[in-house]
């Protein structure tokens, strides 16, 4: 996927044909990820790019956790950290398999570095689908605890935390 592009997502960009075949990450896109991103301005959408195709795209957006949250081994100040969310990563279909997903995930990592040195940031949180957590892991992210308040009928994501500084090499 090296000749893929990763950039920042434009207004103009097609997103109506990118199918990932997740119907809900499908219809973020479609529908909300310009929003989000243009008019609300709750998140910001990095797209891979191939030939003027949109072939995966991850949604970040900043975050913070309890001190008590974060699972760093050392002790941290009482009050909320930074940390950057990844809240949405998708490959389309015909893109599957093929490492744009780690591509995507490692932008949003560095996206986070720069955030480290820039404004401050300890990590990265992701709300990994549960057949996604095996994706994360390797990368280094460790669950967390899940959020109080979580209705028991619906499936839960894992909520999963990367501590900068600890980047497994690609």
């Amino acid at each position: 996927m090296s000749s893929i592009e990763i950039r920042i997502l434009r207004p103009e960009d097609d997103r109506a044909s990118f199918c990932c075949g997740d119907e809900a990450l499908d219809l973020f896109f479609h529908r909300y990820a310009g929003q989000n991103q243009f008019r609300h301005h709750i998140g910001v959408t990095y797209v891979g790019v191939l030939e003027g195709q949109i072939l995966g795209f991850v949604t970040v957006a900043p975050a913070t956790l309890d001190a008590d949250e974060v699972p760093s081994g050392r002790r941290m100040p009482p009050y909320p950290l930074p940390v950057l969310r990844v809240a949405r990563l998708a490959v389309a279909r015909q893109a599957a398999s093929q490492g744009l997903g780690k591509a995507l995930l490692r932008f949003a990592i560095e996206l986070a570095e720069t955030m480290r040195t820039r404004f401050g940031c300890v990590g990265l949180v992701v709300d990994a689908k549960p057949g996604a957590v095996g994706f994360y892991e390797p990368f280094g992210f460790v669950p967390i605890t899940a959020v109080a308040g979580a209705a028991a009928t619906v499936p839960r994501p894992q909520a999963m935390y990367l501590p900068l500084g600890s980047i497994p090499p690609p």
